[in-house]
C-alpha cells in the first residue's frame, strides 16, 4: 500500500507520523488473523488518515469499515456509513448493529431507526441531502465510510458520492470500500487533495472466495453445467460442449439481403477444441436468435390477425 499526500506526492507511510487529533482506538477483539490488506487499513485509521481500500469481493472489507466505526466511537464522536443502495444499507444496520448493539441506526429514506445512535448508516443520497441542510449530526462526524465507491465513476450516480465527499467537514477522516477500482492511487491522490489531508490506498488482488462459472442449457434447462471452477482454473470444453450439444449453427445471410436457413450441423468432431467451441459458441447464438425472432414473428401474426388482440394477449 501506498500513502497520497494533499501535493501529489506518494510516500512510505511509516515516513509519516500519524494524526495525532485522531485517537487510537482499543485493539479490536478480533477471534482470527487479520489478512495483510486488513492490517493495513486498519492501521491508516489508527494514525488518523483516510483510506481507500480496493479488494476482491467478500475479502472482508466491512472489517474496516467496523474499525472505522469503533474508532469513532471510542473517541466519544459519530460514525455514518453511506452505500448507494437501500437494500445493502439495511444489510449493513443488521451487520453492525449485531456487532454494535444499541449503537447502530438507519436512514435510508423510506425507514428510519435510531436516528441518534453513534452510527448511522444511510443512503448517500441522504447524507448528501444532510449536508446541504447543515445538519447538526455532521458536526459531530469522525469517520465517514463509503461502501460500493467504485460508483464514483457512473454518470449517473457517482456525483452524489462526489458532492458529499466535497461537503464533508474537513475534520472527518474517510474510509472508501470497492471491490473494482482499477485507478485507486488517481482516487486516493485527488481525496487527499480534495481533504487536504494524507489518504492511504490499500489493495488486494487476493480473492479468498473463489468464483465458479455455470452454463445454462437450452436444451436442458434443469442442469447447470460447471465450466470453470474458480480463479486461474482450466476452462472445461467438455462441459461447455454437453451445454451446447445439438444447437445449430448461425444463419448467413444471403445476397438479397435475406438471411437463408441452414440445416442443423454438428461440431466436426475432428476440429481442435478451441474451433469446436467457437461452433458451439456460434450455434448457442443462433438458437437464441431463433427464439426471439420466432416469439417476435407469432406476437405480429397474433396482432395482423386479431387487431389488438394480440398486442393484450402479450402484455
Amino acid at each position: 500500500h501506498i500513502l497520497l499526500m494533499p501535493d501529489g506526492a506518494e510516500v512510505d507511510p511509516s515516513a509519516v507520523p500519524p494524526d495525532g487529533s485522531q485517537r487510537t482506538p482499543p485493539p479490536a477483539p478480533y477471534p482470527f488473523e487479520l489478512d495483510d490488506f486488513q492490517r493495513a487499513a486498519c492501521g491508516a485509521i489508527d494514525a488518523g488518515r483516510s483510506v481507500v481500500v480496493a479488494a476482491p469481493t467478500s475479502a472482508g472489507k466491512t472489517l474496516v469499515a467496523e474499525h472505522a466505526v469503533r474508532a469513532a466511537l471510542g473517541a466519544g464522536g459519530r460514525a455514518v456509513y453511506a452505500s448507494p443502495l437501500k437494500a445493502l444499507s439495511n444489510q449493513k444496520y443488521r451487520e453492525l448493529g449485531r456487532i454494535f448493539p444499541g449503537e447502530i441506526g438507519l436512514l435510508t429514506g423510506d425507514h428510519s431507526a435510531e436516528p441518534q445512535a453513534g452510527c448511522l448508516v444511510l443512503t448517500t443520497e441522504v447524507l448528501r441531502s444532510m449536508l446541504y441542510r447543515g445538519s447538526e449530526l455532521v458536526r459531530e462526524v469522525r469517520w465517514a465510510v463509503f461502501d460500493e465507491a467504485h460508483l464514483l465513476g457512473s454518470p449517473s450516480r457517482g456525483w452524489v458520492i462526489e458532492e458529499a465527499l466535497i461537503l464533508l467537514p474537513r475534520a472527518v477522516r474517510v474510509v472508501l470500500l470497492s471491490a473494482t477500482i482499477p485507478n485507486g492511487a488517481a482516487l486516493a491522490g485527488w481525496l487527499a487533495m480534495l481533504r487536504q489531508t494524507p489518504c492511504e490506498l490499500v489493495h488486494s488482488a487476493a480473492r479468498p472466495v473463489p468464483l465458479r462459472h455455470y452454463v445454462a442449457s437450452a436444451r436442458r434447462p434443469r442442469d447447470l453445467f460447471l465450466v470453470q471452477s474458480g480463479d486461474g482454473a482450466a476452462f472445461d470444453a467438455a462441459r461447455w460442449e454437453s451445454a451446447v450439444e445439438g444447437l445449430s449453427p448461425p444463419r448467413e445471410p444471403s445476397e438479397g439481403g435475406e438471411k437463408k436457413k441452414k440445416t442443423p450441423q454438428a461440431a466436426d468432431p475432428t476440429a481442435p477444441p478451441t474451433r469446436r467451441l467457437e461452433q458451439r459458441c456460434a450455434a448457442a447464438a443462433e438458437l437464441l436468435y431463433a427464439l426471439a425472432g420466432g416469439a417476435a414473428g407469432e406476437a405480429s401474426a397474433r396482432g395482423a390477425d386479431g387487431g389488438g388482440a394480440g398486442a393484450e394477449s402479450m402484455l
